[in-house]
């Protein structure tokens, strides 16, 4: 498939860009904590730019070193000091022919204090409703404001010196500009609230300001939010008023996303969220305005992305992390490799290293953020055979990375496809895109001659006759049992057998064990499926040690299920009639036609311990050393496939 649209040439402003593909800004955490860009940042671009993407957004950067900044380790452009290192980064970006903007930003009530000389600023004194903020911001003066509308400006200005092909104003996510344009945080009196108008002022000035300063043919694009997605907020309608407004000061396009920290999940979304979504965004923005919108909306195949356009969504597909999964999307898509593109499986293992003051990291990519580091594959370091035993993302990770060194790589798979635990995970409603785990290896597997045994479950003589170099024991874990009085009652199942279908439960009363995310996921299958359910907890809250923003959203499933959670109940024991519990020092029996329990895996450790006795030179990754997350096997896959 050629995707005509997708590669074809298209215009922002004065700019000519090579394909549609735009990548989205992220916030990465790779500067300096001096705010310039550093060798690890430019890198990253650069990767990108060679990977054929068409214009790059950068993250988020400071124009107030005060009470502006978004992160500890924030790129900033308020001083022209910054000039030299931003220069580099361009510098290294345009060798490849990809054009690159500079977006600017300012928190407002929605940054960090401790970050911000102990405050944060806003339109009006109006605290965030959410749980990640707790603090009220000051509001901000009349002189203030003129004082912040000269730091956009200055921010421009260093941008435009130091090589930029325009700036991006943040005027989405709930961030100072849109805290101003939206009447649900600006309830000013003065010239800058009260009438729509007035509310716009602030970005009008700003924009002005550029435009004098830097001249009218230096583009400036916004970063829109289209619909807040609130109780309080505005929506599609008023977003298509303010696309028109900024379409009439002279913006040169429309980067269009949505939500606010209020409606974080809507954002960066997790995997109850598919391609095309929120298509009724950018399309309803672009039938109201001439100038080009740039559209999100979890692109993740170019085939769906040539849809995007075909459909008239949008003039150019802002790919985020995809990107951060796979540099080379745009290439190996352009070139017919589209089945070599590695999946991103919408996990936010990203936005959560970011959230917690880290670092940018990606579950299926180890080289996010270390590209400089592990440039080339290292030769292997003899023509031994490496057997591995189990073929879960550990196992298939290190296939691939041993295989890419010119080892000879025997896997063992005791099942009939790749995928171990992931062909369990991928059942609940959502999950589908976890299959694009499997398919990936596969496809990689079989192109690097890994020699795959599927329906083979390894055993010692097998392993001892092939004499390996070294033998990677990744056989994953087990289900957990716990020993709970009456776990083997006959009302009562194991979530693999529900998940798997083994057990087929329908218009039961039943009492899932286990607030983890394995356990909502089978509850959420199990209502599906006409069952009345409820969770029960030991914890106070479901999906311990998961990210925030997963957690709302696995609420907000659940509540759209109907599932009923319990919290902060212990089980005692399981009864034909159901599950008895205790809380507050009281036990009540919780009635059940049937109960099934998911609380989590365990290591095999027997199984473990006879393979490592049975050859020398052993390994042990993944789920069989300690039961993690897909992000934890496949860095452990990668890291010993790389170094041993």
């Amino acid at each position: 498939m050629g995707y005509e649209r997708l590669f074809s040439e298209g215009k922002i402003g004065n700019l000519t860009l090579k394909n549609r593909v735009v990548m989205s800004p992220m916030g990465l955490n790779f500067a300096n904590a001096s705010g310039e860009a550093s060798d690890c940042l430019i890198d990253f671009y650069t990767e990108r730019a060679k990977g054929g993407v068409g214009l790059i957004y950068t993250e988020i950067c400071c124009v107030d070193e005060e009470h502006g900044k978004g992160s500890a380790a924030n790129l900033r452009a308020n001083d022209f000091r910054y000039i030299p290192s931003l220069q580099r980064m361009v510098d290294s970006v345009h060798k490849y022919g990809t054009k690159m903007i500079l977006q600017l930003q300012h928190p407002g009530r929605q940054g960090v204090p401790r970050f911000n000389n102990g405050y944060v600023v806003a339109p009006s004194a109006i605290k965030v409703k959410s749980p990640l903020i707790q603090h009220t911001p000051k509001e901000l003066t009349v002189d203030e404001i003129h004082d912040l509308v000269g730091k956009f400006v200055t921010g421009a200005m260093i941008a435009r010196a130091a090589g930029f092909d325009g700036v991006d104003l943040h005027a989405a996510h709930g961030y100072l500009i849109n805290q101003f344009i939206s009447p649900d945080s600006n309830r000013r009196t003065d010239e800058y609230g009260g009438s729509f108008e007035n509310r716009m002022r602030f970005i009008t000035e700003i924009v002005q300001g550029i435009q004098k300063a830097c001249g009218r043919n230096f583009p400036i694009t916004v970063r829109l939010t289209a619909d807040e997605m609130t109780e309080t907020g505005y929506d599609l309608e008023y977003g298509v008023r303010i696309a028109l407004y900024l379409e009439s000061i002279g913006i040169a396009a429309l980067n269009v996303s949505n939500g606010t920290y209020e409606s974080d999940i809507y954002i960066i979304e997790s995997r109850s969220y598919g391609p095309g979504w929120k298509k009724r965004l950018g399309r309803t923005i672009k039938e109201a305005v001439s100038i080009p919108v740039i559209a999100v909306d979890v692109i993740k195949k170019p085939d769906f992305a040539e849809q995007m356009l075909e459909e008239g969504n949008c003039d150019f597909v802002g790919l985020g992390r995809q990107l951060l999964c796979d540099p080379e999307w745009v290439n190996k898509s352009a070139s017919g490799q589209e089945e070599d593109i590695r999946p991103c499986i919408s996990c936010i293992h990203c936005l959560s290293q970011v959230a917690t003051g880290k670092c940018v990291r990606c579950t299926m990519n180890v080289r996010l953020g270390r590209e400089a580091e592990l440039t080339e594959w290292p030769e292997a370091k003899n023509n031994g055979t490496v057997a591995i035993v189990g073929g879960g993302p550990a196992g298939c990770e290190a296939a691939r990375v041993l295989a890419s060194r010119g080892y000879k790589v025997v896997l063992f798979e005791k099942n009939g496809e790749l995928g171990g635990t992931v062909n369990l995970a991928k059942l609940p409603p959502h999950q589908e895109m976890l299959q694009d785990i499997t398919d990936y290896y596969t496809v990689q597997l079989k192109k690097l001659g890994v020699d795959v045994r599927l329906n083979t479950e390894a055993t010692l003589e097998q392993l001892q006759t092939l004499n390996p170099y070294a033998t990677i024991i990744a056989i994953g874990a087990e289900t957990a049992t716990p020993p709970i009085d009456g776990i083997h009652n006959s009302n009562v199942y194991l979530y693999d057998e529900i998940l798997t279908g083994r057990v087929s439960l329908e218009g039961k009363k039943v009492a899932v064990i286990g607030g983890g995310a394995t356990g909502c996921e089978t509850a959420q299958l199990l209502s599906e499926a006409g069952n009345e359910v409820q969770i029960i907890e030991l914890a106070d809250g479901i999906c311990a040690g998961e990210f925030s923003q997963l957690v709302s959203d696995t609420w907000n499933e659940l509540k759209k299920c109907h599932v009923d959670v319990l919290l902060s109940h212990k089980v005692v024991k399981f009864t034909e009639g159901g599950v008895v519990t205790q809380a507050d020092g009281q036990e009540k029996l919780i009635p059940a036609d049937a109960v099934v329990v998911c609380l989590g895996s365990k290591i095999n450790g027997k199984k473990v311990a006879e393979l490592k006795e049975a050859v020398n030179n052993s390994y042990v990754i993944g789920d069989a050393a300690k039961v993690g997350k897909i992000t934890e096997a496949v860095r452990a896959g990668f890291e010993l496939g790389y170094t041993l």
